[in-house]
């Protein structure tokens, strides 16, 4: 197990944890009906951290983000000397996750995409891990909600039982989201991005070869690239530019000044 505390990449504290260290702070939390925000972030949510200083506030809220891609778990190797042997990454971190949750009796609550994807996605986890309860399913708004409206979704969240939230409104909606419904629910709440359609069938993953050499962008770009180029084609350079002024210490993210967001914004 693996559990080097958070370390700065580009300002945003990522955890050099492993996929063992992850699952037992997240299992723990629930045990104890803590909140514990938590992330993966590959380099487009370290980039939205990194350009924003209120979302980067947002993030070094946040309990644990695990390096999700590749080209994050190298930075924080070359950077801080972390010698990660594989990344976190989030959709395998939400399946191990789903296997301990069943094993330890807690219900889970999945939040976002569509109804479509969510019975899908419920479909195949409790054919793969049979013993897992799910406490609810609720779809996106795919707009920001009220303080009433929130209110009433952090209400049913912890009236259906859950020990554990799931996430899925896409980086850094579900980000937003995490910070703001952090403080209302007694409860682990995991943003895991593209993984429920992934899991429900609904989105092809990269093969294998790809996501262990970094390319798994290069994957996703292909699948959709009216939504993804912009993200790719100028965030991956951008993000390579500002790693090396931190690895020759031209530039040092000082995040001293980093101030929370002047209004809330309750994506649901």
């Amino acid at each position: 197990m693996i559990d080097l505390g958070k370390k700065s990449l580009l300002g945003v504290q990522i955890d050099a944890v492993d996929y063992d260290a992850a699952v037992a702070r997240l299992i723990q939390a629930a045990l104890q009906s803590k909140s514990f925000i938590t992330t993966a972030l590959a380099v487009h949510g370290v980039m939205t951290g990194a350009l924003d200083s209120q979302h980067r506030y947002r993030l070094n809220q946040f309990d644990m983000i695990v390096p999700d891609g590749m080209p994050v778990r190298w930075g924080l190797n070359l950077l801080h000397g972390c010698a990660l042997p594989d990344r976190v990454y989030g959709p395998t971190l939400m399946l191990k996750l789903c296997e301990a949750a069943a094993q330890e009796g807690l219900p889970v609550f999945f939040f976002g995409t569509n109804s479509q994807t969510l019975e899908k996605l419920k479909a195949n986890l409790t054919g793969r891990f049979p013993t897992l309860k799910v406490a609810g399913l609720e779809p996106s708004e795919f707009r920001q909600l009220t303080q009433l409206e929130s209110e009433g979704l952090a209400q049913r969240i912890r009236a259906s039982g859950a020990k554990i939230l799931f996430a899925g409104l896409g980086c850094p909606r579900q980000e937003v989201f995490a910070f703001e419904m952090a403080s209302a629910l007694n409860m682990p709440l995991f943003a895991v991005g593209a993984a429920f359609p992934f899991h429900a069938g609904m989105l092809p993953q990269a093969p294998a070869w790809m996501q262990k050499s970094g390319l798994e962008w290069l994957f996703r770009l292909g699948s959709e690239p009216k939504r993804l180029w912009r993200r790719y084609l100028y965030l991956n350079p951008a993000y390579l530019f500002l790693l090396a002024l931190q690895l020759t210490g031209l530039r040092r993210f000082d995040t001293s000044n980093d101030l929370p967001p002047s209004n809330p914004m309750r994506f649901g």
